[in-house]
């Protein structure tokens, strides 16, 4: 296994082998190999991997990385979510509607709105599976619209945390 100039995992074909030696029922969906792999039927193999085969890209990092941050993996209600209007009203204070306000401007001007309705679905996925998250931590717990959301516990306004903590 090695990572491609654009820290993509690319799996040789003993990676596989060793993979499915270690755990039959292994999923490797959209695993990036090395070459084309051709799977014996006799190996009774109950997930049989849908493999991309490798190529290099010809593109410039930068415009690999912009690429990347425009694909959010998730379902298309998260992807045309008004989170601005969502968390705006949660607020219940004159306070709270004027920090969110504050913080929601400079998300946009930082264009991280995809990332806070990302934000929101992995909220909404981990409390629909039960799974428990931390209380919160680093710059993170400064921002009021991140405690809304639900990715971290600490009220930033009530221990008067300042929000440029978090956007520096």
């Amino acid at each position: 296994m090695y990572n491609d100039q654009y820290g993509r995992q690319v799996l040789t074909e003993t990676d596989i082998c060793n993979a499915y030696m270690v755990d039959t029922d292994i999923v490797l969906k959209n695993a990036l190999i090395e070459k084309s792999i051709k799977f014996d039927n006799s190996l009774n193999i109950s997930n049989v991997p849908t493999t991309i085969v490798y190529k290099p890209e010809t593109m410039s990092i930068n415009s690999f990385d912009e690429l990347c941050q425009n694909s959010w993996f998730m379902p298309e209600e998260y992807i045309n979510f008004n989170i601005a209007q969502y968390v705006l009203d949660l607020c219940v204070t004159e306070v709270e509607l004027q920090r969110v306000g504050e913080e929601l401007i400079m998300f946009q001007e930082r264009e991280m709105f995809p990332l806070l309705r990302y934000c929101k679905y992995l909220v909404d996925t981990m409390r629909k599976h039960n799974i428990v998250w931390g209380v919160g931590r680093g710059s993170s717990i400064s921002s009021y619209v991140l405690y809304l959301i639900g990715i971290h516990k600490i009220d930033s306004i009530y221990y008067d945390l300042d929000i440029n903590e978090f956007i520096k």
